[in-house]
């Protein structure tokens, strides 16, 4: 009597499997056969069938761009930092060697070069924090970094 249970569940299992077969071969040729005439009645760039293919690679491409955009501007602030702290720190070095040898030294305004530099850093910032003033930021606390990769993956 077992044995007759087995082979009735054998046979169940394999008419599970050939309907499953089946139906996979079925949704392949309806799928064969959308994209054939999706191609004669669309034009190439309105093709459903590859508009959601492009759609489902965007959603995959999606975080692990989100990822390195994170890291690109991780990186580019190190950049900033590193060179504000390199130029302000020369220019703090000439001026007290200008002043050790009595040379006048140059203000702000008067120095062109460092004007130019203060004035392209405080509008990249102002702009950062332009585009995410809706989010309720405390701008003076929050990481510039944090601050730009949120206007960007909003922007977009």
């Amino acid at each position: 009597m077992g044995d007759h249970n087995f082979q009735h569940n054998h046979q169940a299992i394999d008419g599970l499997v050939n309907l499953l077969t089946k139906s996979n071969h079925e949704l392949t040729m309806v799928q064969y056969k959308l994209d054939k005439e999706f191609q004669q009645i669309y034009p190439d760039n309105a093709n459903p069938m590859k508009l959601v293919s492009r759609i489902k690679k965007v959603q995959e491409d999606l975080p692990i761009l989100k990822e390195q955009c994170r890291e690109l501007l991780a990186a580019k602030q190190d950049l900033i930092d590193k060179a504000s702290a390199i130029l302000v720190g020369n220019r703090n070095l000439v001026q007290r060697m200008q002043a050790s040898l009595d040379i006048p030294i140059a203000n702000e305004s008067e120095d062109a070069s460092f004007a130019n530099f203060k004035q392209v850093i405080d509008e990249w910032t102002v702009q950062v924090r332009s585009r995410t003033r809706d989010e309720d930021h405390d701008s003076n606390s929050e990481d510039i970094n944090k601050l730009l990769f949120s206007a960007i993956v909003q922007g977009n």
